[in-house]
């Protein structure tokens, strides 16, 4: 029994020494999605929030800033769920075929995924079309997604 209360307390502390590395060590050169908010926030306040570069997790070649331990906890749980469709870019945009950054004001969540878009204005318009949208993002992300 000493030597399994041993290894868990060895292994308590190296996750204990580790949990500062994450702390504002963000890649050089990897992209910020939603240009610093938290994908979380959407869900769980019901609209974006910043982040916080202390608390960071890349997914799908994206990094993530969230506003709490919390929320990015909830994220590295279950990232399908909170992350934005199309790796963060604009959902309109991909749905005519190219990439371009989104307001991460500008959102709606439909059908329980968050979708983004490049202008605030056009949001009642996506709202409306978002299936259709939707389908001609999904036909262009595969051949957009690389580029």
């Amino acid at each position: 029994m000493v030597p399994l209360r041993r290894l868990l307390l060895a292994t308590l502390a190296t996750l204990v020494l580790a949990a500062p590395a994450f702390a504002d060590n963000i890649p050089e050169g990897r992209r910020i999605g939603l240009k610093g908010y938290d994908p979380v926030s959407y869900f769980e306040d019901g609209k974006p929030m910043l982040g916080s570069r202390e608390h960071w997790y890349g997914f799908d070649d994206v990094i993530y800033t969230f506003r709490s331990a919390n929320h990015r906890t909830k994220f590295v749980a279950n990232p399908e769920r909170y992350a934005p469709q199309f790796a963060a870019y604009c959902a309109g945009g991909i749905s005519k075929g190219y990439k371009v950054e989104p307001d991460p004001e500008a959102w709606l969540i439909a059908n329980g995924k968050l979708f983004v878009f490049q202008y605030k204005d056009r949001v009642p318009m996506f709202r409306e079309t978002i299936g259709e949208v939707e389908t001609k993002a999904r036909e262009n992300w595969p051949k957009l997604r690389s580029n």
